[in-house]
Order: structure tokens, then C-alpha cells, then sequence
């Protein structure tokens, strides 16, 4: 396969994480018995440009329809996050009700909803019409549609001060089209902030989960320092965030904007990653390694806990653990059920195991020894939530990085 960013023919492959449907498929019962659409799930490192990516993948528009489950406003510390920021960027910026705010991806209002307090004029992009209704039923206006440069080129009127765009980066086929489509419909004294997963941060803590086909990349910052610049853009700042275990957030300005400074945390990251050698084949030869050996340690304790006749129940229908169990071979068998606290997973079925999605009383009727933390990123949160397990002798366990039960 050639590199979707810069054409080189051949990128080097180095995990294979087997056949998987898409990991926001998921099942009604009426659909469990015909079957279900599965592709390739391998990944592969460009050593003429550095980026790593999914070498075979689905069309967004067969991922992001009617049938998109992903909704961000069901974690509160991710709201939590988010309005942060907003208070941080409000303040950072100096924005007022002059300005106007543009989010990619904005899902269902999660992050733009909190710019109402500044009464700052905001509009978010978001290609699935089903999570874009959500938003627009709280007022914020959402146009549906994906962000290209074509469509910054025929759409954007008033360009806007702050362009936002968390986790969607690693959501577009075409980098290099989004990015131009950026450079066009930004302010010329604006900033561009961009939150993705660092695949410095992913490789360090063994979160191969978090490779699906709705991901077609796995950035590093020296990648997207150079695609950024290529196109016009620079990034002036980079702050190293916990979400989604170890997200990169990046600020970024037109090259002829001299207003404002680029700060040593740039330079000083392109050096933390050039020493551990982001750029270097073995580094992803050596992880493909690490993760099936992980898969074995997570099948023999799984397998451990079951032959004891022990009941085990997830918590969190989260798109990573789609990826985690069809890898492994974790089905019906090892877990009894899901509960997950989106109303528009319920009564569905995971795709691929086919394991059903329940609420969370479920929880309290079956008392469960162990309740395995799909959302590795949230089992402080979701730990808390659930205390009430404890009552009855009730275990939590993760299965990444490593496995571990309390």
C-alpha cells in the first residue's frame, strides 16, 4: 500500500491485529444471526515520512452515518476536560463576543456548549447526522457535513479565531487535504488547537486498543510538525495530556503570523521523540512483538478466572474494547454482559463477540465478581461510580497496560 500522505509504495508492517468488523458496528438482535462486514486490521510505519496508519480502511461515510454510537457528553470527567479548556482558550486568547469559534467534529456539543457562559459565537462541523441532532437540539449550531479543503474553500464565509479539533486528526484518510483545508479557513492572526493520542504515548503504554479503522492514523509530533508546515501552518505550542492515555494538544498559527512566539516545549518534544526513536523501524517491529505476547497474558488470566467459575461483566461498550476482544478471542463465554451508561448503545450487542449492552442497574441485579474496565482512561471515574460493588466482594481488573484486578 502506498503512504496516504506522501506516496511512498511501500510502508512497513508491523502489527496484525486480524479481522475485525468496525468498532462502532454495533448490533441490534434482529441483525445477530446474518453476519457482519469484517476488513483487515493491520498497521503500518512510512519511514520516508513518518506516519503510521491503518493500511486498509473503510470509507468515513460507512463509519460515520445514522448508525454512529460515539457520543462525548457520557463521561464527566471528559466534560470536565473540556470545559477547562474552555475557560484556559477564552483566557489565553483574549476572546471575546467579537470572536467567533469553529469546532471539526463537534459530536454532540460536548465542548461548545461551554463558550455560551463567554457569549462568544460558536458553530461546530460534524459528519454523523445522527450525534449532530443532539447538538443542534441544545441550540449549537451544527452544519453536517465532513471538513475538507474543498469544503473550506465553498463554505467558509467568516473566517474564525479559534478552529478546534479534538480527536479528529487521526479520524481523516487525507491529512494533508485537511490540513490545507485548515490553513484556508483560519483567521490570519488565529490559532488552530488540535488534541489527538500521542503514538509515542500508545506505544510506551501498550494501548494497541485504541487501533481501529475509525482511526486511520497514530500521530507522532515530529509527523505533525513537518505535514503542518508543508501546508502553511506552524505549531507554536504542545502540552502532553492524560485523555485517552497521553494525547498531544497543539497550538498552531499561519507561518506568516510573527505575532506570536514559537515556545521551547516544540523543540524540546521533537527531541524527546527523535531519542526515542519515533522515526526508526525497530521501535514499531519491537512493539508488534510486545502486543501478541500481551495477548497471551490476557487469554491465560481470562481463561484462569473463568475455569475457576468466576462471573465477569464490562463496564464501558467503548470502541477500544471492539479491537481488544476480537483480537484476543474475548466472546460471550468470558463475559456475561456489558453495561455502558449511553442510552444509544443499550439493548444493542457488541460488534463482532456479540456480547449484549445493558444499563448499569444490571450491575446491582447480578453482583458480578469482577467488573473488567473496558475504558482503561476512565476506571478512576468509573471505580468511583460503581463503589457500591464492593458490598458484595465485587473486583474491578483492567487488562491494559498490563492485567490487573483490585
Amino acid at each position: 500500500m502506498k503512504c496516504r500522505y506522501c506516496g511512498k509504495k511501500e510502508i512497513y508492517e508491523f502489527i496484525d491485529l486480524g479481522q475485525q468488523p468496525l468498532a462502532n458496528d454495533y448490533l441490534t438482535a434482529a441483525n445477530l444471526n446474518k453476519g457482519q462486514y469484517h476488513l483487515p486490521l493491520k498497521v503500518g510505519f512510512c519511514e520516508t515520512c513518518g506516519l503510521v496508519q491503518v493500511i486498509d480502511y473503510e470509507l468515513p461515510d460507512n463509519i460515520f452515518n445514522e448508525n454512529y454510537k460515539y457520543f462525548s457528553s457520557y463521561s464527566s470527567s471528559w466534560l470536565k476536560h473540556c470545559q477547562d479548556y474552555v475557560d484556559m482558550i477564552v483566557k489565553r486568547l483574549h476572546l471575546d463576543s467579537d470572536a467567533t469559534v469553529l469546532e471539526i467534529a463537534s459530536n454532540d456539543g460536548y465542548l461548545l456548549q461551554y463558550f455560551n457562559k463567554y457569549h462568544i459565537p460558536v458553530w461546530g462541523i460534524e459528519p454523523s447526522e445522527s450525534v449532530a441532532e443532539i447538538a443542534i437540539q441544545k441550540g449549537i449550531r451544527t452544519e453536517i457535513a465532513f471538513f475538507t479543503e474543498e469544503y473550506a474553500k465553498k463554505n467558509i464565509k467568516v473566517k474564525p479565531d479559534l478552529i478546534i479539533g479534538n480527536n479528529v486528526l487521526a479520524h481523516v484518510p487525507d491529512i494533508g487535504g485537511f490540513i490545507r483545508g485548515l490553513k484556508l479557513a483560519l483567521a490570519d492572526n488565529g490559532t488552530i488547537t488540535m488534541e489527538f493520542p500521542s503514538v509515542w504515548e500508545l506505544i510506551k503504554h501498550k494501548y494497541f486498543d485504541t487501533i481501529y479503522h475509525e482511526h486511520f492514523s497514530y500521530l507522532s509530533f515530529n509527523f505533525v510538525c513537518h505535514a503542518f508546515r508543508e501546508c502553511g501552518l506552524e505549531i507554536y505550542d504542545v502540552e502532553l495530556l492524560p485523555t485517552h492515555g497521553g494525547s498531544l494538544r497543539i497550538y498552531a498559527k499561519h507561518v506568516e503570523n510573527q505575532l506570536l512566539d514559537v515556545h521551547n516545549s516544540v523543540g524540546e518534544l521533537l527531541a524527546a521523540e527523535t531519542s526515542a526513536g519515533i522515526s526508526d523501524t525497530n521501535l514499531y517491529k519491537d512493539f508488534g512483538r510486545l502486543v501478541r505476547q500481551t495477548k497471551f497474558e490476557i487469554a491465560s488470566k481470562l481463561l484462569e478466572l473463568k475455569s475457576a467459575g468466576k462471573s465477569i461483566v464490562g463496564y464501558g461498550a467503548a470502541a477500544k474494547g471492539n479491537t481488544l476482544f476480537n483480537f484476543v478471542g474475548i466472546d460471550k463465554d468470558f463475559l456475561d454482559f456489558v453495561v455502558d451508561k449511553n442510552p444509544h448503545k443499550q439493548n444493542l450487542y457488541l460488534p463482532g463477540s456479540e456480547i449484549p449492552i445493558y444499563g448499569i442497574e444490571e450491575i446491582k441485579k447480578a453482583k458480578p465478581e469482577y467488573i473488567l474496565i473496558i475504558p482503561w482512561n476512565l476506571k478512576k471515574e468509573i471505580e468511583n461510580e460503581l463503589a457500591f460493588v464492593r458490598t458484595w466482594g465485587g473486583k474491578f481488573m483492567v487488562l491494559l497496560p498490563e492485567v490487573a484486578v483490585w
